[in-house]
């Protein structure tokens, strides 16, 4: 078991080794496959079939499974690298450390939003985006939104959603009409002037590559959802009598049946069950400051 930290609180040293095995990775032609899984398994409210990694129960499960996966390939590169989270109620701005030249790099150029500072431009020659929805083959970012502006959830509303005793109710999506703790930090249905909706808020504020399925092209998606995995499990201590949903498997003349994976089904691709990460204690702590 080991542990994972503030990204804030990351040493010199810390926030290098994470930098190089996460390049190491892309050297070795390793890194697409994250990014094409994440693609191929974002399946939205509107089309047929299995929902599994966003707008369904298994948001929290299968973001657990997938970091844990990359988090192991990390490890072989470096066995003292983990997989540092973003406080984004702290640290709430472009300004932060995060955006360091020797960590994350800063915001993309106003041009055309291609990221010119850090290991990850691609100026550098180390990260060229190779999978992805666009023809760019560097990193962008617009970090804010300045035509449509908008900012990072507060602390308030995340403890606000963290009050929500349920974890999910159907229909299981994203409709406004899904009222769980799982609808609520995904957040798809929210407008940007009434706030409301958290994760995906924060891939609309780091833009560019971090908006859509192909998200993880910019690395500061594993520190991201570093974060949700940890929001997941502070929402457990605050509601040990309350479990993930649906406990079974749907009945089939229900609209969302075999569409939602129930507790002991298994999540593609990895073949695991949703009851298997429920306790990540068999993998790693966190350190909370």
């Amino acid at each position: 078991m080991y542990t994972r930290i503030n990204q804030r609180n990351l040493t010199s040293l810390q926030r290098s080794r994470f930098v190089r095995a996460v390049l190491e990775i892309k050297r070795r032609g390793a890194y697409e496959k994250y990014v094409s899984l994440h693609s191929k398994y974002f399946a939205a409210d509107g089309e047929s079939g299995l929902r599994v990694a966003h707008m369904a129960p298994t948001f929290f499960p299968w973001h657990r499974q997938f970091l844990l996966t990359f988090e192991r390939e990390l490890r072989t590169v470096d066995p003292g690298v983990t997989i540092p989270y973003w406080d984004w109620t702290t640290d709430s701005s472009a300004s932060s450390s995060l955006w360091d030249d020797d960590f994350m790099g800063g915001n993309g150029r106003t041009s055309d939003g291609q990221v010119m500072t850090g290991p990850f431009a691609y100026r550098y020659g180390a990260w060229p985006i190779t999978y992805g929805v666009t023809e760019e083959r560097y990193l962008t970012r617009n970090m804010g939104r300045p035509d449509r502006p908008i900012r990072l959830p507060t602390k308030a509303e995340l403890d606000d959603a963290l009050t929500m005793a349920v974890y999910d109710t159907s229909p299981w999506n994203s409709a406004p009409s899904t009222k769980g703790f799982r609808n609520k930090i995904e957040g798809w249905t929210v407008s940007d002037t009434q706030g409301g909706y958290l994760h995906n808020r924060v891939h609309q504020w780091v833009g560019g590559h971090m908006i859509g399925a192909s998200s993880p092209n910019d690395p500061v998606f594993w520190l991201h959802h570093a974060f949700i995995d940890l929001i997941w499990v502070r929402w457990q201590r605050l509601h040990p009598k309350s479990s993930y949903l649906p406990s079974k498997p749907l009945a089939s003349k229900d609209p969302q049946h075999g569409r939602v994976i129930s507790t002991e089904d298994t999540m593609p691709p990895f073949g695991v069950r949703p009851s298997a990460v429920f306790d990540h204690r068999k993998y790693y702590t966190y350190e909370e400051n």
